[in-house]
């Protein structure tokens, strides 16, 4: 099934820039390449799979302008258009601008997106801190078991929709930027603001034994089941999500930063520093419902190991901090991006920490990183294309290093469900390094469009630490676009 999805997807890449309007030069650079000129279409069918979101259909269109191919790889400007469905519940809708010369000296970016997730992973706060019922869960996916399906206890409905536009300005020689943007974003969290999930949706077309019993309206099925709440819910019980928070809220916000880039290109680098510093304003007098003041620093490192792209090793380093002793707990999962790109959620996943359950690891101030080395093995033009293929190996990691407050601040009558729960993790005060390791492979044409197929695995799943072992998941396969970092 993973290998039909992958010749589908780069026989459609192909098949569509084979017939791209563009004006290509016949002079090559020193490896050989085309130099790509005016606009080049990318139109595709958005095909791909997350372990965390399921497979993915819907469309998506790259457009990059080179002008007159000075500037190649990088074009001058560009557009992305996707709207996608996963069979999991998600949708999403992007549409991106990005432009170096409209205002002189200043690039312009600008964002929207819309993301509907029906039922959001959602595992609690400070990691380790908060226990994961991995048996429980594989129980209720065996068919052969009577277990209702656990997994709706770690999930939760949430409707996001966000828009930025930003601003980088050079400082010094085109290497040391300023930036400075405006973001703005809704964040409607859980079902109807009552609980975390719409659970007769869920359970629609499910055997008896099969439903999760979620409904406090409804806590009985015919099995005479008794409620079970999700992990959203009891921490809104317990006082862990204090309830003006609970449902989401509007965050209107203003970033600044500093970045220094030495990249030798944008989508591919092979060589140079890509290095950021930001801050980001919430106030109250802006807007935003639950006021925040957070600041994030990214290092990236590409160190040519052959050149011509041949083997890079490359790095990520990055620190999410919050100002403060608190932030809204919806906008923690997210990292902070500027410029051409869009904020990222959920701390596992395919754009953060691959092969680590998505939104797993949340609090005031994490850690990551991520380390591969890459080896494009294959260069060849086809169709007037410059094509290539590659492989890599990777391990990432990320921890909290302050943690979000989960004291009990709930009703007496609570307390002792409460410390049952934080008892499963072994009453931990801190989190622990989550590990992942994989490796992957990628199609890459004109620099710019990459496909990637990527597994990874938790280094937890073979601890012998009970407390540990299996709380990041069993390992994820994805198939997106882009290089991580």
């Amino acid at each position: 099934m993973k290998l039909r999805y992958l010749f589908l997807l780069l026989s459609v890449a192909l098949f569509s820039n084979g017939f791209a309007q563009e004006n290509d030069t016949e002079k090559k650079n020193t490896k050989k390449e085309i130099i790509k000129t005016g606009y080049n279409f990318g139109p595709l069918p958005a095909v791909a799979f997350d372990a965390d979101k399921g497979f993915q259909l819907g469309a998506l269109l790259n457009i990059f302008d080179f002008g007159d191919g000075s500037t190649y790889p990088n074009p001058r400007q560009k557009w992305y258009f996707e709207a996608s469905f996963f069979t999991k519940g998600s949708q999403l809708f992007v549409v991106s601008y990005d432009n170096k010369f409209l205002i002189p000296g200043v690039r312009w970016s600008s964002t929207f997106t819309l993301t509907n997730d029906k039922a959001m992973d959602f595992y609690g706060f400070n990691g380790y801190m908060s226990y994961y019922d991995h048996q429980q869960v594989a129980l209720g996916k065996d068919k052969k078991n009577a277990n209702y399906i656990y997994t709706p206890k770690y999930r939760l409905n949430r409707l996001a929709v966000l828009f930025k536009t930003d601003f980088t300005g050079n400082i010094w020689k085109n290497k040391f930027f300023w930036e400075a943007g405006y973001h703005l974003s809704y964040m409607q969290q859980g079902y109807n603001g009552q609980q975390a999930l719409n659970i007769k949706k869920i359970n629609k077309g499910k055997d008896d034994e099969k439903k999760y019993p979620g409904n406090p309206d409804n806590s009985a099925n015919a099995l005479n089941r008794e409620y079970n709440p999700t992990i959203f819910d009891l921490y809104r019980r317990w006082g862990i999500i204090p309830e003006n928070e609970a449902w989401g809220g509007l965050n209107s916000t203003l970033r600044l930063g500093l970045l220094f880039d030495t990249r030798d290109k944008e989508a591919a680098p092979s060589k140079g520093i890509w290095a950021e510093a930001h801050v980001t304003v919430a106030p109250k007098w802006l807007g935003t419902t639950n006021p925040y003041y957070r600041y994030s620093a990214t290092f990236r490192h590409y160190v040519p190991i052959v050149k011509n792209d041949v083997l890079t090793f490359a790095y990520r380093l990055n620190y999410e901090g919050t100002f403060g002793k608190s932030a809204p707990y919806y906008v923690l999962p997210y990292i902070t991006v500027m410029g051409s790109n869009y904020d990222r959620d959920g701390m596992g996943g395919y754009r953060t920490v691959r092969g680590l359950m998505r939104n797993r690891v949340q609090g005031l101030d994490m850690a990551t990183y991520n380390v591969e080395l890459r080896w494009r093995f294959v260069n060849f033009t086809l169709w007037k294309q410059n094509i290539a293929f590659g492989l890599n190996v990777f391990s990432d990691g990320t921890m909290v290093t302050r943690n979000y407050d989960m004291s009990f601040r709930g009703e007496e009558q609570y307390r002792d469900e409460y410390n049952a729960y934080m008892a499963l993790s072994g009453n931990a005060e801190s989190d622990r390094p989550h590990i992942t390791v994989g490796g992957g492979l990628r199609f890459i044409m004109n620099q710019n469009f990459i496909v990637a197929f990527e597994y990874g695995l938790p280094v937890s799943k073979f601890s012998k630490n009970q407390y540990i072992k299996n709380q990041d998941g069993n390992g994820a396969f994805y198939i997106n676009t882009g290089f991580l970092f």
